[in-house]
């Protein structure tokens, strides 16, 4: 069976690691992506035995993709968590936080290097230095994705947790992320009852050229991916451009009076990659 795509998911959705009464139900929600949390939702007394429940973690329905949030890689917990991971079955993908460096990401490559099937790696940017290198992390060999951590980056920056503070901030690394070819995920928004806030959130994120938004509920799962699925117009015209590049062997031509080069094209298969 192939593994699901996480580059291409919509909705990444957290669980507590010393949960698991609640990984299947997760995984039940029709989220794209399940993240099993051993970081930040986990108690500090709780820790191993959640590592330990992640080592028995349900295998994802099929087209969900199952992953593991470690603690940071420099940590006691994170090294913990790496080489227990090691000496199971890798999950999908793994979720670094705190990334500050492309070679926190090397290490992770490199012992996984004999896994049958190496997990992809989400780079959580949660740091002004982060910030400032996520473009050359980007770039790092199994990098799946960039994650915004405006959580975390506020309390560094000193800013504010809204949205006018953190807007260049997180153009910044929608543009890092850009520089490698890689998708960027936004921060959970954290109040859950606002729905409506949710979906104005997302239709902010999606606007600045997010591919995705994490989620702290499964009430929100439904809302975040009715934002980001291709309507059925933008998918008509992704075939429409795709075909008309086929057509002008892959040169320039012009659809509804506009031009379109190899620019257009990609992103017209972007939105036909996510149009499931």
């Amino acid at each position: 069976m192939s593994t699901p795509d996480i580059a291409l998911a919509r909705s990444v959705l957290f669980v507590p690691g010393h949960r698991p009464d609640r990984f299947a139900k997760a995984l039940a929600t029709g989220a794209d992506a399940v993240v099993i949390d051993l970081e930040d939702a986990v108690p500090p007394g709780e820790k191993a035995s959640a590592r330990a429940a992640v080592l028995d973690r349900p295998a994802p329905p099929s087209g969900v993709a199952l992953g593991v949030r470690m603690n940071p890689l420099p940590t006691p917990e994170g090294i913990a968590d790496l080489a227990a991971l090691i000496g199971a079955a890798a999950p999908d993908f793994l979720m670094l936080p705190k990334v500050e460096a492309p070679e926190e990401l090397r290490i992770v490559r490199r012992a996984f290097a004999r896994a049958p099937r190496p997990p992809h790696i989400i780079a959580l940017i949660e740091s002004a230095e982060g910030l400032a290198r996520a473009g050359a992390i980007a770039m790092e060999e199994g990098c799946a994705a960039l994650g915004f951590g405006g959580v975390d980056l506020s309390a560094d920056l000193g800013c504010a947790v809204a949205w006018e503070p953190l807007l260049p901030h997180r153009a910044a690394l929608v543009a890092a992320a850009a520089r490698g070819g890689r998708a960027v995920l936004d921060v959970p928004f954290l109040d859950i009852a606002d729905e409506a806030g949710l979906a104005e959130e997302t239709r902010r994120i999606q606007a600045l050229g997010f591919t995705a938004k994490l989620a702290i509920h499964p009430k929100q799962v439904a809302p975040i991916q009715a934002v980001l699925t291709p309507s059925a117009a933008q998918v008509d015209w992704a075939h429409r451009i795709v075909a008309a590049m086929d057509a002008a062997a892959g040169g320039v031509c012009v659809v509804d009076g506009k031009m379109v080069d190899l620019p257009v094209l990609r992103a017209a298969q972007r939105v036909l990659a996510r149009a499931r």
